[in-house]
């Protein structure tokens, strides 16, 4: 496999290799809940679920679990982060309007208020007022390339939620900002360090689309097949024989 590079521009002097928020792989930021959860479904005594117990599961041995599955493992492991340079400490007004504070005097213009968007779909569950980011890094990529900005996916426990899109970093390299949306009720600090957004390059290309229906015959085949292929005890068919492992460094 090809390997390509991209690399991250400082937008600030006082940058450098070895600061908080210098850009790495997001694999390297992977939650805690993700590394302590259990592969294996578990009864409430800690036993585990055998799949011969369950009717319909159609397989014996131990019940793999989400943590198991290696598309949720691909998703958050793949591409790059960015982490917050200092601490923001979110807060309700005199007012009661969540305001951000920051004490560190190099970022004073680092989170700011963000003007209203409209007939933008506000996120349901999140302060109405919002927030733009100004990334410490802009972005290069070799020619061909975009990059998605989102969200770290399936990190659903952050206080926050970022906007999405999607930049021709080939051919453009500013930082920008980057909105988000502060989760309804929360108040406090979310530290230094932080991923609050995923970095994923990927080649631009065209394509078309083609519907294929096959019958009902045909398609309960194919699932009695699979089902004898990937529900497997050891719910590692796909990782060990199908999936192409990617690196990012």
């Amino acid at each position: 496999m090809e390997t390509q590079k991209i690399k991250f521009l400082n937008s600030a002097g006082w940058l450098n290799k070895d600061s908080v928020s210098t850009p790495k792989p997001i694999i390297k930021t992977i939650p805690d809940w993700y590394r302590k959860a259990d592969r294996f479904a578990k009864k409430p005594n800690g036993d585990y679920w055998d799949g011969a117990d369950v009717p319909g599961m159609g397989m014996t041995g131990k019940i793999p679990t989400w943590k198991a599955c290696p598309a949720v493992f691909d998703i958050m492991g793949s591409g790059y982060a960015y982490l917050l340079p200092c601490d923001l400490n979110f807060y309700k007004d005199k007012n009661g309007k969540i305001s951000v504070k920051i004490d560190d005097v190099n970022y004073k213009n680092f989170c700011l208020p963000r003007d209203p968007m409209p007939q933008f779909e506000h996120p349901s569950g999140y302060y109405k007022a919002h927030f733009a980011l100004m990334p410490d890094w802009a972005v290069i990529v070799p020619e061909g390339y975009s990059v998605l900005y989102s969200h770290p996916f399936n990190r659903y426990e952050l206080p926050f939620l970022m906007t999405n899109g999607i930049i021709d970093n080939d051919k453009v390299n500013l930082a920008g900002s980057m909105p988000f949306f502060v989760r309804d009720g929360f108040e406090g600090i979310v530290p230094a360090g932080t991923p609050y957004a995923q970095i994923f390059p990927f080649k631009r290309e065209n394509w078309e689309s083609e519907v294929i229906i096959e019958d009902a015959a045909t398609i309960r085949d194919k699932q009695i097949k699979n089902s004898a292929v990937y529900r497997k005890p050891d719910g590692g068919i796909y990782k060990n024989e199908v999936w192409e492992k990617r690196t990012y460094n």
